[in-house]
């Protein structure tokens, strides 16, 4: 299968396609090896999470968070216009 194909695909065959994908690398008994970086980026990770200073927001905050952001990305993309 190549680009072209995949082009072709609905949007719910190309979802169908990657889903099959997934479920045929879990099955799979080659091990896949994580990049190192990966463990870099684990460890920065937790230590933010120990960090007595670290803000959290819910989900739904986030959610809302991001709606104002694209909302004025918008409004200025708009207004330059």
């Amino acid at each position: 299968m190549n680009t072209n194909e995949i082009i072709k695909m609905s949007v719910a065959e190309r979802i169908d396609a990657l889903e099959a994908i997934w479920d045929s690398l879990m099955i799979a008994d080659a091990k896949i090896e994580s990049p190192d970086w990966h463990q870099d980026v684990l460890a920065e990770r937790r230590a933010r999470l120990r960090d007595p200073s670290a803000k959290f927001v819910s989900l739904a905050d986030l959610k809302i968070g991001n709606e104002l952001l694209r909302g004025k990305r918008w409004a200025t993309s708009t207004e330059s216009q």
